[in-house]
């Protein structure tokens, strides 16, 4: 009996040390990736208002859900369920014995991500230069953008459906990164930051600003979706399902990278 104490109180313990491991490991996922000190973000001091990333995940209606559910391909096209929320049915005893099948059209149903690697230095957007070459004592530089820069991402191939395989896209890499993402983002003129880089005497200093961007690369799915009706029961059926690797380009909203060097 004693023995079977102690060895329950020596698993208790193994549980209790490997517990802040698991819960580490959980807030490491809740936080995405791992910005490094040269990027800053300058939300606060864009002179640019960029408009908040809104990424709301559609909750479908009760119709809708048993839809999605009753399809053997995934669907997460927020335009697809959009248009399945838009739609009722109801049970009848006159419909026993209907038959019928509709045709929904062709579309991007699902995306899966295999790959998300944020590129901290994906654009340059601005230089700033100072010539201490005639100088007696350090220069301080700092960040000034000298001119307003748009920083445009997009697909690695052409699609007609392109606003709807973004938006599945979009919400894939943020759930990895958690960092605000969107296919275009701006850094007005005039925005400044405060951290300061020393240039030596008889030195000229170069300040580099780069907009950073995450490489989204996966499978994206499409198929020909249609609604089957049999009496009162209606279901999804997905038929010709084809698939392609895809890849984007997403910048990271006001989050820039700085590389400062001297020369003689």
């Amino acid at each position: 009996m004693k023995r079977h104490f102690i060895y329950l109180k020596a698993m208790i313990v193994m549980m209790l040390l490997f517990l802040p491991a698991a819960t580490a490991a959980e807030k490491s996922r809740e936080k995405g990736v791992e910005v490094p000190s040269s990027v800053v973000d300058i939300s606060k001091d864009n002179t640019f208002s960029n408009p908040t990333p809104d990424l709301p995940r559609l909750q479908p209606s009760s119709f809708a859900k048993e839809l999605l559910e009753s399809s053997k391909v995934k669907i997460e096209n927020p335009q697809l369920i959009r248009m399945l929320n838009e739609s009722a049915a109801t049970k009848s005893p006159l419909a026993f014995g209907t038959r019928a099948t509709i045709f929904l059209g062709e579309w991007p149903l699902n995306y899966q991500s295999e790959e998300t690697t944020p590129n901290w230095q994906f654009q340059k957007i601005n230089t700033n230069f100072y010539d201490n070459r005639g100088g007696t004592g350090n220069y301080q530089i700092h960040y000034v953008q000298e001119a307003q820069k748009n920083i445009k991402g997009g697909l690695s191939v052409k699609l007609e459906q392109a606003e709807e395989v973004q938006q599945m896209i979009l919400q894939k890499a943020y759930d990895k990164v958690k960092l605000p993402l969107a296919f275009e983002t701006v850094v007005g003129g005039g925005t400044k930051h405060h951290q300061v880089y020393n240039i030596p005497p008889t030195r000229t200093g170069y300040l580099y600003a780069y907009a950073s961007a995450v490489h989204e690369k996966g499978s994206l799915t499409y198929g020909e979706v249609f609604l089957v009706m049999k009496g009162s029961n209606y279901k999804i059926l997905v038929k010709n399902v084809t698939s392609q690797e895809i890849g984007a380009w997403i910048p990271i909203q006001d989050h820039i990278s700085f590389s400062f060097e001297t020369r003689e």
